[in-house]
């Protein structure tokens, strides 16, 4: 299958598709990073200023319920995984460790009856071979936009800055977003000389994570 964009000098790609019909033709990665869909039927609602995001009221591919992350996450038994995931449904086969990341303030609206913002996220950890200094569990002070008109690309945009770094504590070696969303997990691993492929089935959020790869510069704001 061709690539939707190539960074032939950093060794990056992006495939326009399914991701259960791309990845029986690509090499086996390294190390897994990717957010997939929650299986929860999310549906964002959130309004700045009486004016709702493009992506209002729809509802992420793959969403309905967990199947197709299960369904893709063990066709890549064997690699080292991180996986965003919820509480609200039950962890991916075989993760043992569980971060959490702390979102801040800005974001989470959930249920309004109770007086707790739902403002943080479960990252799954999933085999062997992470690295580095041992440090919290809680990933802190890594926030990104939290709406559309400041820059947000994506409904469930995550930092560059987290990605970057969750990358740093991965085994060496390609990495695999087989849902790439808006590209941050490959951006991140471009500004780290990693290697990376990342799947997209929304042709829109290929372009974009596209001309964020073009981009020799980092913005400060960004995410996935």
């Amino acid at each position: 299958m061709k690539p939707y964009f190539v960074d032939e000098w950093a060794g990056i790609s992006i495939y326009h598709g399914d991701c259960r019909e791309v990845l029986p033709s690509l090499a086996k990665p390294t190390v897994v990073v990717t957010d997939p869909p929650y299986g929860i039927g999310y549906k964002a609602s959130h309004a700045v200023n009486g004016i709702a995001a493009s992506w209002a009221h729809k509802e992420i591919e793959g969403d309905a319920d967990s199947s197709l992350r299960d369904d893709v996450l063990a066709s890549l038994a064997g690699s080292p995984m991180l996986v965003f995931g919820t509480w609200k449904i039950p962890p991916p086969l075989n993760a043992h460790t569980c971060l959490v990341w702390d979102k801040g303030p800005a974001f989470g609206m959930g249920d309004l009856s109770i007086p707790w913002k739902p403002s943080w996220e479960m990252i799954h950890v999933i085999g062997h071979g992470f690295h580095g200094q041992r440090t919290e569990g809680v990933l802190r002070g890594l926030t990104g936009v939290s709406w559309e008109s400041a820059g947000r690309a994506h409904p469930n945009e995550k930092p560059v800055r987290l990605l970057t770094m969750l990358l740093q504590k991965c085994p060496p070696g390609l990495v695999l977003d087989p849902f790439a969303c808006s590209g941050t997990t490959l951006r991140a691993a471009k500004d780290l000389g990693r290697r990376a492929i990342g799947i997209e089935i929304e042709e829109k959020y290929c372009e974009v994570a596209a001309n964020r790869l073009r981009q020799e510069v980092l913005p400060l704001a960004g995410g996935e």
